[in-house]
């Protein structure tokens, strides 16, 4: 049985995601900053809860050290993440963008998701087919952001895109020196979360199921890669 830990699952692609992985006959822990929340969901999903904070180094190693006591994990899916809106849910664009803002969305996305990587890597190693999800962004891509022919390249926000470009780099160089490992980076797709306040076009069943693929990444399949449900994304 794979044993699946998702951290930011208590609502959106995280919850999600576990629903789907529920299905297929994982055992899940969702990962949540508020207890009370993440019971509900726990309870909903048939799911194990452990308290989890990415931004705070104790709270990951308590997870860490529960999840070791209670058997380990097969797959880590770094999904908690923020994109740093402004008032009335606007875009940030890059002359109101302070260092302020960029530490914030970065200690989530980038420095939490290193942060609950390091602390996990003792118990994936010791799985026999373990596997890395981490949930990336288009937005992250710098050929997409560079070209007038994609979408993503009007988007104004700076913290969001450079933290999902930063996933991006450590999911290579995570790749190349864990060749044990399948470490992969996916882009959902443009989902209706809470994180873009609920201006997706596609709904989180859609969004979930590349996570859910890549979830289930073989011992010989691949990794080192950025996919979405529609097949490579360019870096």
């Amino acid at each position: 049985m794979t044993t699946t830990l998702i951290t930011g699952a208590n609502k959106g692609l995280g919850y999600e995601t576990a629903r789907q992985l529920i299905a297929i006959g994982h055992t899940v822990y969702i990962g949540c900053r508020d207890p009370k929340r993440g019971q509900d969901a726990a309870q909903q999903l048939g799911a194990r809860l452990v308290a989890l904070d990415v931004t705070d180094d104790d709270s990951v190693s308590a997870a860490a050290h529960l999840i070791e006591e209670m058997g380990g994990i097969d797959v880590l899916i770094n999904n908690a993440g923020v994109e740093g809106r402004g008032e009335n849910n606007s875009i940030i664009g890059a002359e109101a963008t302070t260092a302020a803002m960029m530490r914030e969305v970065f200690d989530t996305n980038v420095f939490g998701l290193i942060r609950v990587t390091h602390a996990f890597l003792p118990l994936l190693q010791r799985s026999p087919a373990p596997v890395v999800v981490n949930v990336s962004s288009s937005l992250g891509s710098l050929s997409l952001a560079a070209s007038p022919d994609s979408f993503t390249h009007f988007y104004p926000g700076v913290a969001y895109p450079a933290s999902k470009s930063a996933v991006n780099m450590i999911t290579v160089q995570f790749a190349k020196q864990f060749p044990g490992m399948r470490i992969n980076a996916v882009e959902p797709g443009y989902t209706n979360t809470d994180l873009n306040g609920r201006t997706g076009t596609q709904t989180v069943e859609e969004g979930a199921r590349i996570i859910v693929e890549m979830a289930q990444t073989l011992p010989d399949g691949p990794t080192g890669g950025f996919v979405s449900a529609h097949g490579p994304v360019p870096w």
